[in-house]
C-alpha cells in the first residue's frame, strides 16, 4: 500500500482549520463546537490509520516525504516525513487527541475557545514529530505552549493561574535554549534541514568542543519538557491543576516531545557530545527514576501521585536513549508509547472518579471496587499496567531500557541498579494506592456514586486494547521503531 502524497500536511493542518471553524460555527448553532472537534480529531486519526498502513516497516529512513522551498532567501524549507519511532508519537498523538475530546464532553464553560485550544494544541504537537526542518521543527514546538497554557490557566482548578504561569515560564525559558542550539547549527553548516544536519553530524563536521556547548543547549531545552529531575518542578503543578483532557496531552504527548527531541536531534546530530554526556545524564535519569517514585509515595493527591509517576517513568526513557544501544533506545520508545497510553488512561479514570466525588484525597474515595466496580476495575488494570506488569505494555519498555543501560559501553553498572530499585519502588506505591482507593470498605464520599457511563468506558477501551496488544505482542510497536533505532545506533557507533 502506498503512502498518499500530502497526507502528512492534512493529519497536522486539519486540526488548524478544525480550530478556525469551531468558534465561528458555534455562533450559528450553539453546541456545536464539540461535535466539529470530534469529526476532525476522528479524521485525523483515520488519516494516520491510513498511513500507519501504508508504512514500510523494513525501511530506516523517512517516509512521506513533503520537501519544497518555503522562505527560500534563508534556506527555510517546508519539509516534512516520518520513520518508525516519528510515526509511533504521531499515532498517539493522533488517538490521545480524539479520545481528549470526547473527555471534554461535558464542557460547557467557554466551550469554543476550549474545543479550539484542543484542536491548536493538535496541530502543535502533530507538526512536532513530523518536522524535518529546524524553524517548523520550532515553530511547531512553542506553538503547543500558547494553547497549554490558555487550558490550564482558563479551565483548570484553584491555582491554575500559578500553575499555567510556572508551564508557560520553565518551557519557553528551555525553548530559548534549544533556539541558541539551532541557530549554532545553522551558523556551523548553513542550513536548517535536520536531515542534512544528521548527516553531517554522522561524517564528524561539527569539532568535539563545538558539540559539548550545542548539546548543552538542547539539552537544557529537552530536558526542561522531559522533565529530567531537578528540571521537574513545573509538572506536578500543572498536571494537579489542569482539566483532565489536558493533563492526558501533557502527560502522554508534551513530555515525549522532549524525549523525541533527544532521539531526532541530538544523538543523530552530536554523536560525539551524547556520548560523552551519556554518563552524567544517565545518573540524572536514575534519580528521576527513584526521586519520582518515592516522592509518590508522600501525596494524598492521587493525581499528583500520578504526575510524580510520570517523573520516574520518563527517567527510564532517558536511561534507554542515552545507553546508545539498540536495545536501549526501542525501550525507550516503547515507554513513550506505553506511559501515554497508560498514564493517559490514568488520568481519565483519576477525571472520572473527581466528577462525582469532586475530591482527589486518597483518604476519602477509598472502596471503589464497591462503590463503583467498574471504575475501580478499570483503576486497577491501569495501576498494574503502570508498574510494569509482565504481560501489559509497561514492562515492555522499561524491560529493554534497562538491558539497554546494562549492554552500555558508557553508562556505569551501578547506574542500571539503581534504576532497577525504581521498578520496585513503582510496585510499592502502585499497590499501595491501589490497597487504600480500590479495595476496602467504601467511604462515605464515594458511597451511592454512579459508576462509569458508556461514554467513559468507551474512551477507555483502545487504551485498553493497545496495553494488552503491545504488552503481549512487542512486535506490535517494536516492528516500526526497529529500524530506524538500528540506523541510529550504527551512526552512532561509526561517529564515536
Amino acid at each position: 500500500m502506498s503512502l498518499i502524497p500530502g497526507l502528512l500536511s492534512a493529519i497536522v493542518f486539519l486540526p488548524l482549520a478544525g480550530a478556525v471553524i469551531v468558534p465561528i460555527a458555534a455562533r450559528l448553532a450553539p453546541g456545536a463546537a464539540k461535535w466539529i472537534a470530534l469529526a476532525v480529531a476522528a479524521v485525523g486519526l483515520a488519516m494516520t490509520v491510513v498511513l500507519v498502513a501504508g508504512f514500510d516497516v523494513s525501511a530506516a529512513g523517512m517516509q512521506a516525504v513533503t520537501n519544497v522551498s518555503w522562505v527560500e532567501q534563508a534556506g527555510i524549507r517546508y519539509h516534512l516525513g516520518v520513520d518508525g519511532i516519528s510515526l509511533a508519537m504521531l499515532a498517539l498523538s493522533s488517538l490521545l487527541g480524539l479520545i481528549a475530546v470526547i473527555a471534554s464532553w461535558k464542557i460547557t464553560e467557554r466551550a469554543p475557545a476550549y474545543f479550539a485550544m484542543l484542536l491548536l494544541l493538535q496541530v502543535g504537537m502533530n507538526g512536532v514529530f513530523v518536522a524535518l526542518d529546524f524553524v517548523l521543527f520550532y515553530v511547531f514546538w512553542e506553538l503547543v505552549l500558547v494553547p497549554m497554557f490558555f487550558l490550564i490557566g482558563m479551565w483548570g482548578g484553584a491555582r491554575r493561574d500559578y500553575a499555567s504561569v510556572k508551564f508557560f515560564i520553565y518551557t519557553l525559558a528551555g525553548s530559548v535554549f534549544m533556539l541558541i542550539g539551532i541557530i549554532a547549527l545553522y551558523l556551523s553548516a548553513g542550513t536548517f534541514d535536520m536531515v542534512e544536519l544528521a548527516a553531517k553530524g554522522a561524517s564528524g563536521a561539527f569539532g568535539i568542543g563545538f558539540q559539548n556547548w550545542v548539546f548543552l543547549a538542547f539539552f537544557l531545552g529537552f530536558a526542561v519538557k522531559v522533565p529530567v529531575w531537578p528540571l521537574h518542578t513545573w509538572l506536578p503543578d500543572a498536571h494537579v491543576e489542569a482539566p483532565t483532557a489536558a493533563s492526558v496531552l501533557l502527560a502522554g504527548i508534551l513530555l515525549k516531545m522532549g524525549t523525541y527531541g533527544f532521539i531526532r536531534v541530538s544523538l543523530p546530530m552530536l554523536p560525539q557530545a551524547a556520548a560523552a554526556w551519556a554518563p552524567w545524564i544517565s545518573v540524572l535519569a536514575a534519580i528521576s527514576i527513584v526521586y519520582g517514585a518515592a516522592v509518590a509515595f508522600a501525596q494524598t493527591d492521587l493525581k499528583k501521585l500520578v504526575a510524580y509517576s510520570s517523573v520516574s517513568h520518563m527517567g527510564f526513557v532517558m536511561l534507554g536513549i542515552f545507553s546508545l544501544t539498540a536495545a536501549g533506545l526501542n525501550g525507550a520508545v516503547a515507554v513513550m508509547f506505553s506511559h501515554g497510553v497508560v498514564t493517559g488512561m490514568l488520568f481519565l479514570i483519576v477525571g472520572i472518579v473527581y466528577d462525582r466525588a469532586h475530591t482527589r484525597e486518597i483518604a476519602k474515595i477509598g472502596g471503589l471496587s464497591q462503590a463503583m466496580p467498574v471504575t475501580g476495575g478499570l483503576l486497577a488494570f491501569a495501576a498494574f499496567a503502570s508498574l510494569g506488569l509482565p504481560g501489559l505494555s509497561g514492562f515492555v519498555g522499561e524491560f529493554l531500557s534497562l538491558v539497554g543501560s546494562w549492554q552500555s559501553a558508557v553508562i556505569p553498572q551501578w547506574v542500571t541498579i539503581v534504576a532497577a530499585i525504581g521498578v520496585l519502588l513503582a510496585a510499592a506505591y502502585t499497590l499501595w494506592m491501589v490497597l487504600r482507593v480500590v479495595l476496602g470498605k467504601p467511604t462515605e464520599t464515594v458511597t451511592g456514586l454512579p459508576d462509569a457511563t458508556p461514554r467513559e468506558i468507551g474512551m477507555l477501551v483502545p487504551l485498553i486494547a493497545l496495553t494488552v496488544i503491545v504488552g503481549v505482542w512487542w512486535s506490535s510497536l517494536l516492528a516500526f521503531v526497529d529500524p530506524a533505532v538500528r540506523a541510529l545506533v550504527a551512526v552512532i557507533t561509526k561517529a564515536v
